[in-house]
């Protein structure tokens, strides 16, 4: 069943789906040739450094196909209309590998959390508010599918205005807006958000 993702007065109907191997169509479209980001196909924090640039392009998209049609759904889609718009990974904590690396991420505590490792939104739909709306779509779709807690990663860029490249994890502000709260700061920069189920 598709989330109907709250929307302000101004803004367009978000609908949220999960990817799933009928869909990923949809997230090709969605991402294009260079696969949302520098051949990234959403497969970084999934895969050693090593083999994160040796699948750069063809390969990371093979994997992430590889996810959706084997029925992980490793993320949501987002809708407007008929078109994707937007895309959210979201994951039980031990599937990305990266985060099990990261210092500044390590654990808070010992209970199971799912995690937002990316946010894309196409570029004609930015600064539109769909982030925060996104980010509430899949921590309620992690929560349907036993998640208590969903964590995510934002980055506050030093600078005023940062590239939309750097922003991949999210920002502070869409977290806070989707309901999350600053659980803990280890760096400066990445504060770790939580997000609980009721």
């Amino acid at each position: 069943m598709p989330t109907r993702a709250p929307r302000p007065a101004s803004e367009p109907e978000l609908t949220i789906r999960p990817a799933t191997p009928s869909r990923f169509k949809d997230v090709e479209r969605l991402f294009g040739e260079r696969g949302a980001c520098g051949g990234c196909w959403c497969m970084v924090w999934r895969l050693t450094r090593k083999e994160w640039e040796a699948g750069k392009g063809a390969g990371n998209r093979r994997a992430l196909e590889h996810l959706v049609t084997s029925g992980a759904r490793p993320g949501v889609l987002g809708y407007l209309g008929r078109d994707p718009v937007a895309w959210c990974a979201v994951a039980p904590r031990g599937d990305y590998g990266a985060l099990a690396r990261s210092r500044v991420l390590a654990p808070l505590d010992d209970r199971p959390v799912w995690s937002i490792s990316c946010l894309f939104v196409a570029r004609p739909f930015r600064r539109r508010g769909l982030s925060a709306r996104m980010l509430r779509g899949a921590a309620e779709f992690a929560a349907r599918r036993g998640a208590r807690i969903v964590e995510g990663y934002p980055v506050e860029p030093r600078m005023a205005r940062a590239p939309d490249a750097f922003l991949w994890t999210g920002t502070t502000v869409a977290f806070r807006a989707a309901g999350f709260r600053e659980a803990a700061r280890r760096s400066p920069t990445r504060p770790i958000m939580r997000w609980t189920a009721r």
